[in-house]
């Protein structure tokens, strides 16, 4: 199945979720989109609340379901609990933290900086959105890209950025000083109900 690129509003309500993390989308609206406006909710089946946790992580990060699934294995074999090893490969991929590091608003606009090449890791460009990135790599714009607007208006609208990487804004350059720690994530996640969905 190919990546969902329609209204992430209405995706968000759908889930009852924040896929953007800032909670916008369900403001003005609470209720699933339909034509028939707030109905009653049915009462998910021990399956669905799976899914429809599989599918809130999914779509936050704006992965297509094979990347998805691949991404859970390759957690799975790695020590230490597979909930949050997933949850700590999702965040190091290189679009996810062009995104943590204030470069974009959004993730599907930092995946965008990544694909069209403005974005270089340890002084080597890189266009891959699921690229891997160790700790203590440093992230940064290309020199002939550190005017763009959409970057400086994006770095301009950033409060604050999680302990796990560090920024200059000046220079347009990122660090990603070490692994995320759980208590570091959306709290709302719960990932033991995707690990319970890929074993069942």
């Amino acid at each position: 199945m190919a990546r969902y690129t329609g209204p992430v509003w209405k995706k968000a309500r759908r889930l009852s979720f924040s896929v953007l993390e800032t909670g916008e989308e369900l403001k003005k609206r609470t209720y699933a989109p339909g034509q028939h406006g707030p109905t009653k909710r049915v009462k998910l089946s021990g399956y669905g609340t799976q899914l429809r946790e599989k599918q809130r992580v999914r779509n936050m990060y704006g992965l297509n379901e094979r990347q998805f699934a691949n991404l859970f294995r390759k957690a799975s074999k790695l020590d230490g609990m597979a909930g949050v090893n997933f949850l700590v490969l999702l965040e190091s991929r290189l679009d996810n933290l062009v995104y943590r590091m204030g470069f974009a608003r959004t993730r599907a606009a930092a995946r965008q900086l990544v694909n069209h090449g403005h974005i270089e890791v340890n002084g080597k460009k890189i266009d891959i959105p699921s690229a891997e990135i160790k700790p203590g790599s440093v992230i940064a714009l290309r020199e002939r890209d550190r005017n763009l607007a959409v970057v400086n208006d994006a770095l301009e609208a950033t409060i604050s950025t999680p302990a796990f990487v560090e920024v200059d804004k000046e220079n347009k350059k990122g660090t990603y000083v070490r692994l995320p720690e759980r208590s570091e994530l959306n709290q709302e996640i719960n990932e033991a109900l995707i690990v319970e969905y890929y074993n069942r």
